[in-house]
């Protein structure tokens, strides 16, 4: 009888699992195994990544529940497999030594994933064995959803209405597991799961953070928020108010199902779920963008935006990193990602604004400081909303919607409680002053002792000459 083993990514859970879901229905024998990929891990700046825990704790999490899974239906020592090197050697090489027919994996859609799952296949024709993907981590992928004329579409909202016509209880429906889990494979004698310094990493500061992780998390998140989801659409846009979910890490490297996810807020109905809903469509909607238009990773999606003069500013740009622009929602925005690998999403558009419309500078270096930094980083959704920030993308406004950081501010966060969180120098500054705290006179800065340009710098561009700078800059390309 054929063999299988399933090769876990993005997906790190044992339930609605596609790829496991079709190997346990093809094979009497399930192995399953995930690569602590040396080829991505190697190239990290720094031994203290927050994914990198994050994944390890959800490997973790998901040999437990596929041991027992397993045992429940009478097969005891399975569970995860799992390797420390370059995957495009071992799962080739695993595959081997298991004499396996068939590895199944669920698609991942980055540019350098499309490449590394093609050699991966090629080595494993080489030896007779065949490799199987499936659609996973999003409803709808590649030319699914197309215009009428069969082009991709390169606007969200004809998008979006695309996508809700052609939903229907087929794209959400679940993968079953549980009901197979007999055709899962004891693990090979030996076998254990290394430590975080195995692969080499410390610790970071997710427990101080409290981070969910693994499917537990995501489950427990997923459940706060669904008794809260019909305040979404008022809630989510501020910092300071428990709104959004919070499932951004977990949706990406697939301790949650989305389609469980989209099944539940379409169900649910309402203003709330139905603009979560719409969060999760424009999740699709980017990946699909990087599908058909790979260009975008180190390009402009509109290619006459390619021409665009930014400044060459390094000083401008370790502000901004460091959380010193002298603008307190952008800094506390930026305290906040430092410190936590995390960015709410109204302040990511304030603050990617700021970067490429205030300070002038090439949308490429924010995008990767928050690939960097960020534990939900997700090459699509990251590429798609610095684009829109930057004017460069796929998005019908056109250049000169340009966000003031201090309207923004007083939108947003009205009462100055974000900007106090991550910013306590400013914790005495009256509410009057805590958007713009550099038009305090002398006497106010005394009096709540706080020195603008000592204890918190001054703005370091003016907002209304660097719009125009914006709209100069942009503005010599219309001719």
């Amino acid at each position: 009888m054929p063999s299988a083993l399933v090769w876990f990514r993005r997906d790190l859970r044992s339930f609605d699992h596609a790829a496991l879901h079709h190997a346990l229905r093809f094979a009497e024998r399930v192995h399953c195994a995930f690569v602590f990929d040396t080829a991505i891990l190697d190239v990290l700046p720094s031994r203290r990544d927050r994914r990198v825990e994050f994944i390890h704790a959800s490997v973790a999490e998901l040999d437990v529940a596929l041991e027992a899974m397993a045992r429940v239906a009478g097969v005891p020592g399975a569970g995860l497999i799992v390797r420390h090197g370059h995957a495009e050697d071992e799962i080739p090489r695993l595959a081997r030594e298991l004499g396996v027919d068939k590895v199944f994996a669920n698609r991942d859609y980055e540019p350098d994933a499309i490449v590394r799952d093609s050699r991966v296949a090629q080595a494993l024709a080489g030896e007779g064995i065949g490799y199987d993907d499936f659609k996973d981590q999003v409803i709808f992928e590649r030319d699914e959803v197309l215009t009428q004329a069969g082009k991709p579409f390169s606007v969200f909202t004809p998008y979006k209405n695309a996508w809700l016509k052609a939903v229907d209880a087929a794209q959400l429906k679940s993968w079953p597991v549980e009901e197979y889990a007999a055709h899962l494979a004891p693990k090979p004698v030996g076998e254990s799961l290394p430590g975080l310094a195995d692969i080499g990493f410390e610790p970071t500061n997710l427990g101080e953070l409290q981070m969910p992780v693994g499917m537990s998390g995501g489950k427990r998140l997923f459940e706060d928020f669904a008794a809260r989801i019909g305040r979404y659409k008022r809630a989510r846009d501020f910092p300071a108010v428990k709104g959004v979910s919070y499932l951004s890490t977990h949706l990406r490297f697939g301790t949650v199902s989305i389609r469980q996810l989209a099944a539940h807020a379409r169900a649910h109905g309402g203003e709330g779920a139905e603009t979560w809903l719409s969060e999760l469509i424009w999740r699709d909607f980017y990946h699909q963008i990087l599908w058909h238009h790979p260009q975008v990773v180190e390009r402009a999606f509109r290619p006459e935006y390619d021409a665009v003069k930014w400044d060459d500013a390094p000083a401008l740009f370790a502000a901004w990193c460091e959380a010193r622009t002298g603008y307190p929602i952008v800094d506390a925005a930026m305290r906040q990602l430092n410190q936590t690998g995390w960015m709410h999403n109204r302040l990511r558009m304030i603050v990617a604004s700021f970067l490429t419309k205030d300070l002038g500078i090439d949308w490429r270096l924010g995008e990767r400081y928050f690939a960097t930094h960020l534990n939900d980083y997700d090459l699509a959704a990251n590429n798609g909303g610095w684009q829109w920030a930057a004017s460069t993308g796929c998005d019908a406004q056109p250049y000169f919607r340009i966000f003031n950081p201090v309207t923004q501010s007083e939108k947003f966060d009205p009462e100055g409680r974000f900007i106090r969180r991550y910013l306590p120098e400013l914790a005495r500054v009256p509410d009057k002053f805590i958007h713009a705290p550099w038009t305090m006179g002398s006497i106010d800065q005394t009096a709540c002792r706080t020195k603008i340009g000592v204890d918190y710098p001054g703005p370091v561009v003016d907002h209304a000459m660097a719009r125009e700078r914006t709209l100069q800059r942009f503005g010599v390309l219309k001719g």
